[in-house]
């Protein structure tokens, strides 16, 4: 057990883009009273821990990157999680940020102190850190959800999550189990199914999948964005508006969708021509509903003779293989996971305790998550989540949310400061307010009206995840901070 505490003004959980974010506006704002904490021996968080085959972003790099540190040498449109990674760590060699990270270092619990008004932080070996302000910048992806099967622990073949990918286990001629279709799955299916024996994916629901406009960027397009940065950002600029307009068919009006299902189902029909294979991959739900995902290799996978879809649920796992619902067994050597990860119950694993002793994790767990704004919590006061609740997009980069909620943590701290106070929290009917407009949004977005269920919604069907409407609204929002908002602890 640690029994030294370090104090800091500010404390940061994780380093991927939020907390690498979260430090660079700091520094920016004439500020290096901070820490990071890291649960690995490494930054980048999602794209440090997912190195799965064929592991690659879903939006275009120029936008899946901050806007104050662009890259001019991104290789391809969509970038692929090595190139991803490497930028994280340049970003953080660049503005010395491991100077300030504390690798090692997993959060276990964190307590407001009323008396001193700071948080103190436990990590999981007893190491303490007390800060007057919290930023979590843990994001939604990194706790995978691994379902409980039934008979697994009977299982004498290997099994790993994507996110955990064994990369010492040889595939090569192996009989292979994939759960889950999700948007891990159709990126490493096409990888992997030419080197297994057999691949049996055990499909739950068919996702949407659109043709990837995936291509390498030009030697000497890069060396333009090198010499000339303006044209990178003109760039940047009409790839962000042509992104946002995807905005629209999410939200309350599906008939735009309509055009996207027909691409999806052209390139069903174009790759499969077994017409029971057809209908099993063919969505009965509203594009947008669940995760639109794009691929230009998948249904080409799914139509090798070594891969077969099963639609029916996996009843039994025994020593050497997996019965089927339908009582049909399928021999496998390796079960791999591409079931995704816990979001919207992401942080019941958290002990986060606020005024009063409330304890976060059970009033979100009860009551569903909710934030004003996505970043602070009534009756937990300076606290701030970066991609918190209701901040995750569907059509756009998240790095773009990131920054506004960077920026609106900055301009919090300030007003504290400038006010002579040490403490902010929010109103409870400024969180009241908000909370009510995004979910009568929210109940006319396809994620609610599509047929679906998804990992958008909690336990309850109310989607705690996505931002409905466009991003620049949510810019607008974060811009300035509201001061009547919160109310001021404190006072010197």
């Amino acid at each position: 057990m640690s029994s030294s505490t370090e104090q800091a003004a500010v404390v940061i959980v994780g380093t991927g883009f939020s907390g690498l974010g979260m430090a660079i506006q700091l520094l920016n704002a004439g500020r290096d009273d901070f820490v990071i904490l890291e649960k690995a021996d490494e930054v980048g968080g999602t794209w440090r821990d997912n190195s799965y085959p064929g592991c690659a972003c879903d939006i275009q790099s120029h936008m899946y990157s901050f806007s104050y540190e662009q890259n001019p040498d991104w290789t391809r449109a969509f970038s692929g999680q090595p190139e991803i990674f490497e930028y994280l760590r340049g970003v953080a060699d660049k503005y010395d940020l491991r100077s300030h990270i504390r690798f090692g270092v997993e959060m276990a619990s964190a307590a407001w102190d009323e008396e001193q008004r700071t948080w103190t932080v436990i990590g999981t070996r007893g190491e303490t850190f007390v800060g007057q302000f919290l930023v979590s910048g843990v994001g939604a992806l990194h706790i995978p959800n691994v379902p409980k099967l039934n008979g697994i622990e009977h299982f004498q073949g290997e099994a790993f999550h994507s996110a955990y990918w064994n990369h010492d286990y040889d595939l090569h001629g192996k009989k292979v189990a994939v759960v889950g279709t999700g948007a891990s799955s159709i990126q490493f299916v096409p990888q992997i199914a030419p080197e297994v024996a057999e691949l049996t994916l055990f499909q739950r629901t068919p996702p949407w999948v659109m043709p990837k406009p995936d291509h390498s960027v030009p030697r000497w397009v890069r060396s333009v964005f090198r010499k000339a940065p303006a044209t990178q950002r003109v760039a940047r600029n009409l790839l962000y508006w042509f992104l946002e307009s995807r905005a629209v068919g999410f939200n309350g009006h599906p008939a735009l969708l309509k055009a996207g299902e027909k691409i999806c189902k052209r390139q069903i029909n174009k790759a499969i021509k077994d017409p029971e294979l057809r209908a099993k991959l063919t969505p009965d739900y509203t594009m947008g509903c669940k995760r639109v995902l794009q691929a230009n290799d998948y249904y080409p996978a799914i139509a090798r003779h070594n891969v077969d879809v099963v639609t029916d649920g996996v009843a039994e796992v025994r020593e050497h293989s997996i019965v089927d619902t339908s009582g049909v067994e399928h021999e496998v050597d390796a079960v791999i996971y591409g079931t995704g990860f816990h979001v919207t119950d992401a942080f019941d694993y958290l002990s986060i305790v606020g005024e009063g002793g409330r304890d976060l994790s059970t009033e979100w767990s009860t009551e569903g998550m909710q934030t004003h704004r996505g970043i602070t919590v009534e009756g937990f006061p300076n606290l701030f989540f970066l991609l918190g609740p209701n901040t995750g997009l569907g059509h756009m980069s998240v790095v773009f949310m990131i920054e506004s909620q960077a920026r609106y943590v900055i301009d919090a701290i300030a007003l504290v400061e400038q006010r002579g106070a040490e403490a902010l929290r929010v109103r409870p009917e400024a969180q009241q307010k908000f909370q009510t407009r995004i979910q009568r949004k929210l109940d006319n977005g396809i994620w609610s009206t599509g047929g679906c269920t998804s990992w958008y919604l909690d336990a309850k069907g109310v989607n705690r995840t996505i931002w409905p409407g466009f991003t620049w609204k949510y810019w607008l929002e974060t811009r300035k901070l509201n001061a009547t908002e919160y109310e001021l602890v404190g006072r010197r």
